[in-house]
């Protein structure tokens, strides 16, 4: 794989100097205060969710002389949620921070609760009985989860703590790292600028992101401009990108470092050592029979549930397009499936009836040929759309009805991007690897920039999708389409 994962535009030449716009550090508490403020917050949300999950066992069940037993799993906790390293997230910035957290919690919370339960069972067998210890571990599993999320939807908004970034290397790697952290305030990251000794022109969108100086300066530049985070995206010199790792701990300051194989490297990824030096591990991708009835199973269970949940914005939906426009309800066209095998899929239509007669008329307004690859054919605001067809694509209702598509085994919940027939035949290669599963509603793609993810880009993403797939990874795509979806305006897929 190569660099063509990344979009071409670009303006006329770098800028080496230009106003900065970081936060003063009046503004800002330090590092170390943020990281205990995060976790001040954390541990919080950790007691708020065990004093829940106590009332709930107080009020679900009966019987047992007295609540106290339970009562010691709240000063217990600290220790023991330190030990699983709940307290080490302490970025709030990563998007899916809480879901990566939901086993850890779980299993936490399983060994504190019958913990306390065993100890009890032997000291006095009566003050405790085991379904309102079910009762505080099944709340509580639930409910520390969720107040740990909320916890860290209300530090992203403080301004406080977002910390200042800058990213090393403004080539084609550099500036898509930037462009995503600009794309994603959730990260909690303010991009200062770029350190570079000889960046590529910057992309049109980064225009008034400044050249700060070479990595030579890194010191300077971290202390100047009071950076908290830096994202190493490649340097030419070895040497240069050991000297910024090295200057950054001597700071204090956060790296983050883009791996040279990143297209390949998913979350099946491991860091060993061998004899002292760190390899990073890939293991062989697994698609068994037992993971793929299990991904089955879980597409047949999420369709029947959605379609019947669904059923009555499937006829509102269906009777204002009627009145809307003219034409059929739902939109039918072919893509390839599983196996380079075609199908058909059903959308609710959201245009006029003539809309692909007149797609030459609006060739024009294609985004991605505005970026250098008309492989892909989306318009932001296409003239062809009804009014009642663009509020169904900003919230994704038109895609409901692939639901069936879903029940059928013709699509998946979660997997790669269901192309047509002329954008899959520019698909070759490791490329094809993509569809090894079925095609999905949602996905990498949808949950990473959705019409703004370019077509080289979507085949990096399906590829690692399928190569690091895990039922656990389609679960948390799920959980994070939803937020991914209210938060745009886009046009559908």
């Amino acid at each position: 794989m190569d660099q063509d994962t990344i979009a071409t535009g670009v303006v006329s030449a770098p800028r080496q100097t230009a106003t900065v716009h970081a936060l003063p550090r009046s503004a800002r508490p330090t590092g170390r205060v943020r990281r205990g403020m995060v976790r001040y917050a954390l541990a919080l949300a950790d007691l708020a969710g065990l004093v829940t999950a106590l009332a709930g066992a107080y009020f679900l069940t009966s019987g047992g002389t007295t609540l106290d037993p339970l009562l010691i799993v709240l000063p217990a906790w600290a220790t023991l949620a330190g030990f699983y390293g709940l307290y080490r997230r302490d970025r709030v910035g990563a998007d899916n921070a809480t879901l990566d957290e939901v086993w850890p919690i779980f299993h936490c919370v399983t060994v504190a609760s019958w913990t306390v339960f065993a100890v009890v069972q032997v000291l006095s067998p009566t003050s405790l009985h085991g379904g309102r210890v079910i009762a505080f571990w099944a709340v509580a599993s639930v409910a520390i989860p969720a107040y740990r999320s909320l916890s860290r939807s209300v530090l992203r908004r403080q301004l406080a703590l977002k910390q200042n970034a800058v990213v090393v290397g403004a080539g084609l790697v550099g500036q898509e790292i930037a462009r995503k952290i600009r794309r994603s305030p959730n990260y909690g990251l303010d991009l200062v600028g770029f350190v570079d000794q000889n960046p590529l022109p910057l992309h049109d969108e980064l225009a008034d992101v400044p050249i700060l100086g070479s990595t030579n300066e890194l010191g300077m530049i971290l202390q100047t401009h009071d950076i908290d985070h830096v994202v190493l995206a490649f340097t030419a010199d070895h040497e240069a990108g050991l000297d910024v790792v090295r200057v950054c701990n001597e700071l204090g300051v956060q790296v983050d470092i883009v791996p040279r194989l990143f297209e390949v490297v998913g979350s099946r990824a491991g860091v060993y050592s061998l004899e002292g030096t760190p390899l990073l591990g890939l293991t062989p991708p697994e698609l068994g029979a037992s993971h793929r009835l299990a991904k089955r199973s879980m597409d047949i269970a999420g369709a029947v549930f959605g379609l019947v949940v669904l059923s009555p914005i499937f006829l509102a939906t269906a009777i204002a397009i009627r009145v809307n426009s003219t034409g059929p309800v739902f939109f039918r066209q072919t893509r390839i499936g599983r196996g380079q095998q075609p199908f058909t899929i059903i959308k609710f239509r959201t245009m006029v009836r003539d809309a692909e007669d007149r797609k030459d008329e609006v060739a024009h307004l294609n985004a991605h040929r505005d970026r250098g690859d008309a492989r892909m054919f989306k318009i932001p605001d296409d003239p062809r759309v009804t009014s009642v067809g663009r509020l169904l694509r900003k919230y994704s209702i038109d895609e409901f009805p692939q639901l069936w598509n879903v029940l059928r085994g013709q699509m998946s919940l979660v997997g790669p991007r269901p192309l047509i027939p002329h954008e899959h035949q520019f698909v070759n290669d490791w490329g094809l690897r993509r569809l090894d599963l079925t095609p999905g509603l949602t996905g990498l793609w949808q949950v990473c920039g959705r019409s703004e993810v370019t077509f080289s880009q979507m085949l990096v993403l399906d590829y690692l999708y399928v190569t690091n797939w895990s039922l656990w990874g389609d679960i948390k795509l799920i959980m994070r389409t939803v937020p991914a979806l209210m938060g745009r305006t886009r046009g559908a897929v």
